[in-house]
């Protein structure tokens, strides 16, 4: 598996750990105000509404929650107006992150983002230094299983690549298509880890073993933030090194 494959597996994990704190329910529920405020409630009829819920619902959220924060992105129940906005800039090693923010106070924001860069080593970029660096899509991890009826499953559905790896499959999908072919796998009985839309470095950064924690200090302290919704990076880290560090 490669480093940055790695990295997606890791981030799952620690996910779980953080639903238990309330810190992940928190921006889930930012994003699926959003959401529905900018398409609608229906996630019938609104995709990305439709992957916020699902994400929400991965994590165990109770479903009047999710209703609640769909209620309040519609205006049926008074909310907090957010407002998206991205950062672009470098992590210690000449790593390309790319930062997604959901906000109601911008200059909060960019003070925190800043600093947090500027604290770890990193620095910030101007808009459009990194993001041509970066594809959108949607990503499924898949432990291991049979290997043929995976991939006929997934892209009879529509994915564009399956990747194998040591311990699993990675599935790539285009954004749209992420939730058609979630559901193809679903109904075939094939078990997955997690599946979102993400953006997806189009070439990879090399980082050795001296560099590598600062990097995931960096990547781990903007995540961190509560208004940051998801950071990517362009990193390559060797597996054995990423698993020295998430031990």
């Amino acid at each position: 598996m490669s480093g940055h494959s790695k990295w997606h597996s890791i981030k799952h994990k620690k996910a779980a750990t953080d639903a238990k704190r309330g810190k992940l329910f928190a921006k889930l529920i930012r994003s699926i105000e959003v959401a529905a405020r900018d398409g609608g409630g229906d996630p019938d009829a609104n995709p990305t509404l439709a992957t916020a819920v699902q994400k929400a619902k991965d994590s165990s959220m109770p479903n009047d929650t999710i209703q609640r924060a769909i209620k309040r992105g519609t205006g049926g129940i008074d909310g907090t107006a957010y407002e998206e906005i991205s950062y672009e800039g470098y992590a210690p090693g000449g790593v390309a992150l790319f930062v997604e923010v959901l906000t109601d106070n911008r200059n909060r924001a960019a003070a925190d983002v800043r600093s947090t860069f500027t604290r770890h080593g990193g620095s910030l970029g101007e808009p459009g230094s990194v993001a041509w660096k970066f594809e959108k899509k949607g990503v499924i991890i898949v432990p291991a299983g049979d290997e043929d009826a995976i991939l006929e499953v997934a892209l009879e559905a529509g994915a564009e690549d399956v990747i194998t790896e040591d311990s699993g499959f990675e599935i790539r999908t285009s954004a749209s298509d992420l939730g058609s072919v979630r559901a193809a796998l679903g109904e075939a009985g094939v078990d997955f880890d997690s599946a979102e839309v993400t953006m997806i470095p189009q070439t990879t950064t090399p980082v050795d073993a001296g560099t590598a924690p600062r990097v995931l200090r960096l990547v781990e302290s903007l995540e961190d933030l509560d208004d940051v919704q998801n950071v990517y990076a362009d990193f390559d880290i060797p597996e054995e090194v990423l698993d020295s560090l998430s031990v």
